[in-house]
């Protein structure tokens, strides 16, 4: 999926960002998330991450975009092989478990032919298999880990999504 202009916009504003941090510790790779063996087996990253290392990837706000026929399971699969043990995986993605105004918002996507999927908490639970999830495992985005900072009137109806952490054994 691409939204015409923007890639030129994000294209310019990381080569600006790079140009302001240490040579070698940033990098953007244009790449598709179809297509996980163009971003695993891409010199940018190899020249940024030590994949030896555990690292974190992070799938915020991203499949909601990926309906299943996009397989985004296997998508995460893929990921998740090419990266070392220790690695953590953070997806967080939009429900429709808590308003139904969310399944308005996908068919208003889906009518004009962007691919999009609400998912229940079980479905996100789903892209986390073979992972060590981490507690509190997928919840609402507010109540994963509170603070004091969270407001206490927000509802998971406000939210409309999930979010969890897991670890890669």
């Amino acid at each position: 999926m691409c939204i015409p202009g923007l890639v030129p916009i994000v294209l310019t504003h990381a080569r600006a960002l790079l140009t302001s941090t240490a040579q070698g510790r940033t990098a953007y790779l244009h790449a598709d998330l179809h297509d996980p063996a163009s971003i695993l087996d891409s010199a940018e990253l190899r020249s940024t991450f030590d994949l030896t290392r555990p690292v974190a990837l992070s799938l915020i706000a991203i499949f909601h975009f990926f309906p299943d026929d996009h397989d985004p399971h296997g998508i995460v699969r893929r990921l998740v092989d090419g990266l070392p043990s220790g690695s953590h995986v953070v997806i967080t993605h939009s429900t429709a478990d808590y308003d139904p105004g969310v399944a308005r918002l996908v068919q208003t996507y889906l009518d004009r032919g962007i691919p999009a999927a609400a998912r229940s908490r079980a479905e996100v639970e789903s892209l986390f298999v073979g992972l060590e999830p981490v507690e509190p495992g997928v919840q609402p985005l507010h109540r994963w880990r509170p603070d004091a900072d969270v407001p206490p009137e927000l509802t998971d109806a406000q939210v409309s999504g999930y979010g969890g952490i897991a670890r890669k054994p």
